[in-house]
């Protein structure tokens, strides 16, 4: 505390440092933009998984309020994501081309952020070797996801979650479950709580990380097209795979369950 009143807004963030993370390898123009949204990429990766964390926690204490706040949070955070992509796309294949030979193998496949985020949610088949080297993702893939947290969170308010459900293996990967479905249906029927809300707000995360990974497949597609990417991934090919494989499948099905609530006259 007695450093405060010399505290400057370049010392507080450190501006000196992160403002000298940006080593573009070629005299590219473009290369700059390139390495700028990226490196912003991971540091909202960070703030995701922070938020991701806390959700959790909020969900497991039967915080409506707290968790309804923070998943929406998570979900405007995943907006700007995909807003980024806005201003990537500003640069033509030729401009990309100048300096991609510099990548190397480097490819964004590689962010070990943004496989604990697919982690957080739910994902657990991961490639034997990337789990060996990357002891925070053979954490989070140990720990129960953030569905396990909003079973917990149902049960915890009162609705019917199966036994099985809440006791299963969570270092597993998660499997629709009817009986889980009904006790959503039974949360989306109780007007008088908060449940639904939160329900759809990670109906909400879930669609924004959809959304990121449309966008990023289009990206792709106008910047290299069908060739490989970068480090020797699918390009394209793999990102169009990922398309429409949502984290929290059962919220999703659930939609064409839920009945139109009765209309009662005056």
């Amino acid at each position: 505390m007695a450093d405060s009143p010399t505290m400057t807004y370049g010392g507080y963030l450190r501006l000196d440092d992160l403002l000298s993370c940006q080593e573009p390898k070629t005299r590219a123009h473009d290369e700059l933009l390139f390495v700028i949204i990226h490196q912003v990429y991971e540091l909202w990766f960070k703030q995701i998984l922070h938020e991701a964390a806390l959700l959790q926690r909020r969900l497991e204490e039967g915080n409506s309020g707290g968790s309804l706040h923070t998943a929406r949070r998570i979900a405007k955070i995943l907006k700007t994501v995909v807003g980024q992509l806005d201003v990537l796309e500003t640069m033509t294949p030729r401009q990309f081309a100048a300096f991609r030979d510099v990548l190397g193998s480097s490819s964004g496949f590689q962010s070990e952020q943004f496989r604990e985020i697919e982690a957080v949610l739910g994902r657990r088949a991961f490639p034997a070797s990337v789990l060996r080297d990357d002891e925070r993702l053979r954490a989070a893939v140990a720990r129960p996801s953030l569905f396990d947290s909003l079973l917990r969170y149902l049960d915890g308010q009162g609705f019917p979650v199966p036994r099985e459900a809440l006791d299963r293996d969570t270092s597993a990967a998660w499997e629709p479950h009817p009986g889980v479905q009904k006790a959503l249906l039974a949360a989306y029927a109780d007007e008088s709580g908060a449940a639904a809300e939160v329900c759809e707000a990670l109906v909400d995360v879930d669609e924004g990380v959809q959304e990121w990974r449309y966008r990023h497949l289009k990206m792709v597609e106008r910047t290299i097209g069908a060739k490989l990417g970068t480090g020797g991934s699918a390009g394209a090919d793999y990102l169009r795979r990922t398309l429409f494989a949502p984290a929290f499948p059962d919220l999703w099905e659930v939609r064409s369950q839920i009945e139109e609530a009765p209309v009662h006259g005056g």
